[in-house]
């Protein structure tokens, strides 16, 4: 499996681990003489292996009976320098095994098993990071949910998958947040409760009817627009009428206007005919009709004048 692609699985596995039981920065790492052993026998840094397996902060622990084993391996090779790693910069994490009461130090199960589930009621109270490398151990400690296992192979960092226990626990955990989600709050209210919120509905309606009521003053307000006019510029603009005409046409409107306000209506008068002397006309008199023919009939003319 390539590097990088192992090292985003351990950041989603810690981040479950987070959001499932609680792990927090920097992360307790609990480290046995098995694993110290092996990482000094490897030349490791461990502690920057362990930050970039976890993803974050480590607060590396070793219990006194570790290092009691330690100190019983001391002519192995690597294991000095194991020894004053732990003294230096690990800190020391008391299981309560004194040497008065044990004389020989407990294995790493038992004394590892009651760090980390002092109760034996199969919960990781301190939520502790296990670097262990015996395979009974991790075995055991599987059983305990909420427990993050590491240990090293060839030169390795491994982290473990999460256990079953610990899987079960987590998804029972989501689909009960989700079911929560879900579900209505039920029950009958008080009796203070319902008029609290009758009053708080009162208010609201009467907010919300002044509201209404600004908003259509601020309808009517608003500004009418009729029809959409053609642009004044792009029109032609019209040929104005002669005075001529427009004088004509605006006297008979003030003739009628006057009869209108006296309420008389006459008849029009006639007009006088002039007579000339001499039977010429003039060009806008009318010719005398009537007058020619008394005179034809007064004097006729004879046949042999």
């Amino acid at each position: 499996m390539p590097r990088a692609k192992r090292s985003k699985q351990y950041r989603k596995l810690m981040e479950q681990f987070s959001m499932g039981f609680g792990f927090r920065e920097p992360y307790q790492v609990l480290v046995d003489a098995d694993f110290i052993a092996e990482a000094n026998k490897c030349k490791m840094d461990l502690m920057r292996r362990l930050e970039d397996t976890l993803h974050g902060q480590v607060k590396p622990l070793i219990t006194q009976c570790s290092m009691r084993h330690l100190y019983e391996r001391k002519s192995e090779p690597g294991v000095e320098a194991a020894i004053e790693q732990a003294k230096n910069h690990f800190e020391r994490r008391r299981c309560g095994h004194h040497p008065d009461e044990y004389p020989k130090p407990l294995s790493a199960l038992e004394c590892i098993h009651s760090v980390v589930d002092p109760k034996d009621n199969g919960v990781n109270k301190h939520r502790y990071v296990c670097a262990i490398n015996d395979e009974s151990v991790r075995a055991t400690l599987r059983q305990i949910a909420g427990t993050p296992l590491l240990y090293i192979r060839r030169s390795v960092m491994i982290m473990e998958p999460m256990a079953t226990v610990s899987a079960k626990i987590r998804s029972k955990e989501e689909r009960s947040k989700f079911r929560a989600e879900i579900k209505a709050p039920k029950g009958k209210r008080k009796r203070e409760d319902d008029d609290d919120s009758d009053e708080e509905g009162d208010k609201e309606k009467a907010a919300s009817g002044t509201a209404q009521a600004d908003k259509s003053e601020k309808k009517k307000k608003k500004k009418l627009h009729g029809k959409k006019e053609p642009n004044p510029l792009a029109v032609k603009k019209k040929k104005p009428k002669s005075t001529s005409d427009g004088q004509s046409s605006k006297a008979p409107k003030a003739k009628d206007a006057a009869t209108e306000e006296s309420g008389q209506t006459d008849e029009p008068k006639r007009k006088r005919r002039r007579k000339h002397k001499g039977g010429r006309v003039g060009a806008n008199d009318e010719p005398d009709t009537t007058s020619n023919e008394a005179n034809a009939q007064a004097h006729p003319v004879g046949a042999e004048d």
